[in-house]
């Protein structure tokens, strides 16, 4: 952990790393829903004469319904989609989605969200998700974690993962500066987005991708996955040492 920081700190130029919140995305993180998404995205995208496989669909994890959507329709259609598509795909998308199975937690979330609030660090959730299913579902499956209001979600930004808007916003919320926050993402742009932003990334590969995806986007720690950064008392460690 320590090579860690002090490569972030080199690498950013910054003076201290003092963390006070960690940033959680949520799908792929907190909830094991990315194959539903995966799923729902290709079969989505095969009705509207899109193609896009379940692999493309982790690779595009992270931005906004609409940015994804133009992806696909630039390279099959050769032009931007309306906003009537938009709102079509996104509708069957949804529908899909929220006819799955309802996504588990992920295993060891519980344990790392425990250990971050123990450490006495807020609590933030940054995600590209705009369903409101899975945003109810953060006060069910984990209560006494979150607040409406340190929750950035598709509809609070203008420009989405990677784009390092999503993170921007939830300093501004928390009022902190980059090396004041972790993060804690699983997708590749995830992990642009937060490293852009300059905050100290953790990367959890919990998805198909080799770990290179996430290593090459500039995630500063990598862990298997949720339960092995549980295990490896990381927030605990900070704890003592901002002690």
């Amino acid at each position: 952990m320590e090579q860690a920081i002090n490569l972030y700190l080199q690498k950013r130029g910054f003076k201290a790393f003092t963390p006070k919140a960690v940033f959680f995305d949520m799908d792929g993180v907190l909830f094991d829903s990315m194959p539903y998404h995966a799923a729902s995205w290709a079969q989505t995208c095969t009705s509207f004469g899109l193609e896009m496989d379940k692999t493309e669909a982790y690779m595009h994890e992270g931005r906004t319904g609409a940015s994804t959507i133009n992806i696909l329709t630039r390279r099959h259609w050769g032009r931007e989609a309306t906003e009537q598509e938009i709102a079509d795909i996104y509708a069957e998308k949804c529908r899909l989605f929220n006819a799955c199975p309802e996504a588990p937690k992920m295993p060891g979330a519980q344990q790392v969200l425990e250990a971050v609030k123990q450490a006495a660090l807020t609590i933030v959730v940054v995600t590209g998700s705009g369903q409101q299913s899975l945003l109810d579902r953060l006060n069910t499956n984990y209560p006494g974690f979150f607040t409406p209001e340190l929750i950035v979600s598709s509809k609070d930004v203008k420009h989405g993962k990677p784009h390092p808007e999503p993170y921007l916003m939830a300093l501004q919320r928390t009022g902190l500066h980059p090396w004041e926050a972790m993060v804690v993402e699983n997708a590749p742009l995830g992990v642009r987005s937060a490293t852009a932003a300059e905050i100290f990334t953790i990367a959890v590969n919990t998805g198909p991708l080799p770990e290179s995806a996430l290593l090459q986007e500039g995630a500063d720690m990598l862990f298997p996955s949720m339960t092995a950064l549980a295990e490896s008392g990381l927030f605990a460690q900070l704890a003592r040492h901002d002690a």
